[in-house]
């Protein structure tokens, strides 16, 4: 079977064939449909992700796709059933073998790249927000990188909580995909963030998956008891903390990072998956796929990411 793999952290990644793997005991095997791409998948190459696998290993870390076989000891899901799956990675390849437990059913009506590109994106936005900012209905959240694949999930999430939502993004593309999303106010991130959310009234949540020199404007304008997020660093700057600031304001900052609770919380990362995938059932979640790229392209997927000109989700096809 094909597979893009990560060989050396000094070369890029390319498709290789190699065989087809057999489900062991507690596993079942997918024939991939579909694989979303993230913008961790680009640390990966390089080593730099903080759950890079040993080398070699096989990219893509969510998957939507057929029960090919199942392994000892498992009866579900069945045999032809379409799944999805947190994998961390062996997802861009034509077969793949995963945890039967951390599968789950893909809902009616929703086609295989959507489900693929769901996990991820959807799955932070909602469990950062709800469970670690615990952000409340008329509360005003900035959203910065509004206008790619996970910052209009967070803005979608946003709105369904109650909250006025204001995008921050860089050019009139990106704040026009922000403001398909359903932002309320539009902010390019050239301007002084600070001076302008001022203005606006202040923060109360942050949902920050930039970092850079933004990070400290918007911590400057959060109003008392404030609450940022700490995403992660699209921008490749790790930003400073201004400790005083915390202290004189009573905000928290705190972190965020969805696929720990694999590790610790399965459970909280399961509730709030269901949660989303019946909210995508009865209509209220509009998930925008961006761009479906052949696996032998998956090298044009990456690049997508890195160079920022994908407005949604990225999906790899087998």
């Amino acid at each position: 079977m094909r597979a893009f793999r990560v060989t050396s952290f000094d070369q890029p990644p390319q498709v290789e064939e190699i065989p087809v793997p057999q489900p062991q005991a507690g596993q079942i095997r997918l024939k991939i449909e579909s694989c979303g791409v993230n913008f961790a998948d680009t640390l990966m190459t390089t080593g730099k992700y903080q759950d890079t696998p040993e080398l070699p290993f096989t990219m893509g870390m969510e998957v939507c796709g057929i029960v090919d076989e199942l392994g000892a000891g498992v009866t579900s899901p069945a045999v032809g059933s379409r799944v999805v799956v947190y994998c961390g990675s062996g997802g861009m390849a034509d077969y793949g073998v995963f945890a039967a437990d951390r599968c789950l059913p893909v809902p009616d009506g929703m086609p295989p790249e959507t489900a693929a590109g769901f996990m991820i994106a959807y799955g932070t936005s909602h469990l950062a927000l709800k469970r670690r900012a615990r952000l409340q209905a008329g509360e005003t959240l900035v959203v910065t990188g509004a206008g790619g694949g996970v910052g209009q999930t967070a803005i979608e999430i946003g709105k369904l909580m109650g909250a006025r939502v204001i995008a921050i993004a860089r050019g009139e593309r990106k704040l026009a995909a922000a403001k398909a999303a359903g932002a309320d106010v539009l902010i390019d991130a050239s301007e002084d963030l600070t001076a302008r959310l001022r203005a606006e009234g202040g923060v109360d949540v942050v949902y920050d998956a930039v970092g850079g020199d933004a990070f400290g404007q918007i911590l400057r304008a959060m109003n008392r008891e404030g609450r940022m997020l700490v995403i992660g660093f699209a921008s490749g700057t790790v930003p400073p903390i201004p400790a005083n600031h915390l202290l004189v304001k009573n905000v928290d900052v705190m972190g965020f990072y969805w696929g720990g609770y694999v590790k610790f919380n399965p459970e909280a990362m399961d509730e709030s998956l269901k949660e989303l995938m019946q909210y995508f059932a009865e209509g209220r979640l509009h998930p925008h796929i961006n761009h479906v790229v052949p696996l032998s392209d998956a090298p044009e997927a990456l690049d997508l990411l890195t160079s920022r000109r994908s407005t949604g989700k990225v999906v790899v096809n087998p």
